[in-house]
């Protein structure tokens, strides 16, 4: 039997243990009974972005934006659909950076919208600026394809 995934419930936090040989597609929470993956990215905090990114087994790509943005408030829908396309490979997560100012200063976050992806608690890749829909697919494909390629 094959080691179970974890993955962080985008409801209630809790994390969940997935068999590898289940399809992701229909699960839900053990403890809330919400499904895992909606298609949509899911709003956090810091410490639910600590908690994602720290016990995630899928990787987790991160919009840092704020609100008064003009970029970052463009961007939005963009994220939103390519929430559609990536889950449940990869957990989209969107993390103010008004109110997550220790987040922002540990990566070094200087401009607004920035797209972090992380696996395995670190980031392996960083693109800063408004993309679209299918961008933000082609590139966190291509930088999931290249860390792999480098591991």
């Amino acid at each position: 039997m094959s080691t179970p995934r974890q993955i962080v419930c985008g409801s209630c936090g809790r994390i969940n243990r997935l068999p590898v040989e289940r399809a992701p597609e229909g699960a839900r929470c053990g403890a809330c009974h919400q499904p895992m993956f909606t298609g949509h990215p899911i709003e956090v905090n810091e410490e639910a972005f600590s908690r994602h990114v720290a016990n995630n087994d899928i990787p987790v790509l991160v919009d840092v934006w704020a609100p008064w943005c003009g970029p970052c408030r463009a961007m939005a829908p963009m994220f939103e659909r390519a929430a559609q396309q990536l889950e449940p490979k990869v957990r989209l997560l969107k993390l103010n950076s008004d109110n997550a100012p220790a987040i922002s200063s540990r990566f070094n976050i200087s401009g607004i919208p920035t797209l972090l992806l992380m696996r395995g608690g670190r980031e392996i890749a960083r693109q800063a600026g408004a993309m679209d829909a299918r961008s933000i697919v082609a590139w966190t494909e291509a930088s999931l394809t290249r860390s792999r390629d480098h591991t």
